[in-house]
């Protein structure tokens, strides 16, 4: 484990011990292949090293004649978490062995400062920055407990470190304080600041909002029951219009009934009057014809 800025020393050694001052030895990265550090022909080949590690490896040499080759990685960084191999060769002999570098960073303190009120409370938000690997973000009340409902945004810089922003809401006035705290998990280390919140802060209630949150309701129930009687009343008066509008038309419906059967019965007693006289007219002239006519 190391923390970033800080050295790391990464041991390697023979079993059994013998010198290795006149052996080969090399350190790199086990994922790229990456050379980290080169021992060769009794001295240090930094020419030949991967630009991350340039400047930035050295040896343990005074124990290399006991078989120790120790490299030490001088202000770690984010990127040089991972998988080592060590080896060593002399002329057919050759062996080698692995370990894994973890890397964790204790950031800034958090910052914490009140924005202004929001949403019927004071909105604080809390900043901090430098955290490797990504920090788990708390708020808590004076006694400890979480405080739940906050927003959290986070971003990484070009050395992979974890800058976090959250925001908090607190609409209790009667909560005095809140805690930022940002927690490394690969360390289990916490960095904490509280902010006071005096109450001046908090948006003032006006005395009319109570009554305002019953007389509204009121007020709506009155409109509604309103609405409803207009309505009803509307629809008695609109049924009434209906049945009248009925009754008229069936009326009418009557009344050009009874026109169109008084004239069909005058247009029959003319076709039958009209028979009549053709009958007497053809009557009389039988008789005539009969020597029967008067």
């Amino acid at each position: 484990m190391a923390e970033v800025g800080k050295d790391a020393t990464l041991p390697c050694s023979l079993h059994p011990a013998m010198s290795a001052e006149d052996m080969e030895l090399r350190w790199f990265r086990s994922d790229t292949l990456e050379s980290v550090f080169i021992y060769q022909d009794r001295q240090e080949k930094s020419e030949e090293l991967t630009f991350q590690y340039a400047g930035r490896t050295s040896l343990l040499g005074e124990l290399l004649s006991e078989g120790e080759a120790a490299v030490i990685i001088h202000k770690v960084q984010a990127s040089d978490k991972g998988l080592y191999i060590c080896s060593f060769r002399d002329g057919d002999f050759y062996e080698e062995a692995s370990m894994e570098l973890k890397v964790a960073g204790m950031g800034s303190a958090p910052q914490v400062h009140i924005t202004g009120p929001e949403e019927d409370g004071v909105r604080v938000v809390c900043r901090a920055s430098g955290w490797f690997p990504e920090p788990q973000v708390q708020w808590r009340d004076p006694r400890g407990e979480q405080l739940l409902g906050f927003s959290q945004a986070q971003a990484q810089d070009p050395q992979e470190l974890f800058s976090v922003e959250t925001a908090l809401v607190v609409r209790d006035s009667a909560v005095g304080s809140v805690t930022c705290s940002i927690l490394n998990p690969t360390l289990g280390q916490e960095k904490a600041m509280a902010m006071v919140m005096p109450e001046p802060f908090f948006p003032r209630v006006s005395p009319w909002k109570p009554a305002l949150l019953v007389i509204l309701p009121l007020l709506l129930v009155l409109l509604l029951g309103a609405a409803c009687c207009t309505w009803r009343e509307h629809s008695t008066r609109m049924r009434e219009l209906q049945e009248q509008e009925s009754l008229h038309l069936a009326k009418e419906e009557d009344r050009q009934a009874r026109e169109e059967a008084l004239k069909d019965t005058a247009a029959l007693q003319a076709i039958l009057a009209q028979r009549k006289v053709s009958y007497m007219a053809g009557w009389r002239k039988a008789q005539l014809y009969a020597g029967e006519w008067p």
